[in-house]
């Protein structure tokens, strides 16, 4: 992992990945989307790790794909362009997606195409005021990636993401919190912060029960009601076999505060 652009950090059980190209708006090289693909996947599969935040450097969470280094493949008539969304962005945002720690982004400033996208894929996003969203595919003559078609429409609804999209149309912290699009908005000096917080928290939990409702949440969103049915019994049947589950009944019984160890 190349750390110039890309850094990492533990603390309580939480891992900090910070896109780390500040200059340009940790718009997304090979070298970038590389790196973040390794993070993702070595956070996911450290049992150390138990949440993770995702943020940018700098200004600006992420601002998409890096089009100085788009259009100089382009003009070389380098395949590399259109093969990045199965090489890079696909695996990305699937390793967002599956793993079962809960994954926090924090949108300091713009989040562009990808990057946008990126925060969507994750189980919950904190902005800064300054944070914006875009959908800048249209601007550029490309229909959406990085999950955007699936997570957006989710979150906000079929029509308000077609309007998102079609018009590529930014959309500020506050309205992003009316729409749904954000859990929670808050200063921009208290954003590193309240991640790490709320994150911390995450990781003292019920680990394998988030990892539970992760999996059946994803389950439901492109399935029938029996199937999600199935789903929540299937994980209710484990879930009632851990020990963080005989723990929490202790616990409430005890009137103690329970002690979750993530099995």
């Amino acid at each position: 992992m190349t750390e110039d652009v890309l850094l990492t950090a533990d603390a309580d059980g939480v891992r900090t990945v910070t896109l780390n190209r500040p200059e340009a708006y940790n718009s997304l090289t090979v070298e970038l989307k590389e790196s973040l693909l390794t993070a993702l996947r070595e956070a996911s599969a450290d049992p150390s790790v138990r949440a993770v935040v995702l943020t940018g450097a700098g200004k600006a969470f992420c601002a998409g794909q890096d089009l100085k280094q788009h259009v100089e493949l382009l003009q070389a008539g380098d395949p590399a362009p259109l093969r990045t969304v199965q090489d890079h962005y696909n695996p990305i945002v699937r390793a967002i997606v599956d793993t079962p720690k809960p994954v926090i982004a924090a949108v300091n400033g713009p989040a562009a195409g990808a990057g946008a996208a990126f925060a969507y894929a994750a189980d919950l996003r904190i902005a800064g005021a300054s944070a914006n969203f875009l959908m800048a595919f249209a601007n550029v003559g490309l229909g959406p990636d990085s999950g955007a078609s699936w997570t957006l429409q989710r979150l906000v609804g079929y029509g308000r993401a077609a309007e998102l999209m079609l018009l590529a149309r930014k959309v500020g912290a506050e309205e992003a919190l009316s729409l749904g699009l954000v859990t929670e908005v808050v200063p921009d000096e208290e954003l590193a912060g309240r991640a790490q917080s709320l994150a911390a928290r995450l990781a003292s939990g019920p680990t394998v029960t988030y990892a539970k409702i992760k999996q059946v949440l994803t389950v439901a969103a492109e399935s029938s009601l029996e199937d999600a049915l199935a789903a929540e019994d299937a994980a209710q049947t484990v879930l009632g076999g851990t020990a963080d589950h005989r723990e929490a009944v202790e616990a409430f019984v005890a009137k103690r505060t329970p002690n979750f160890q993530g099995r």
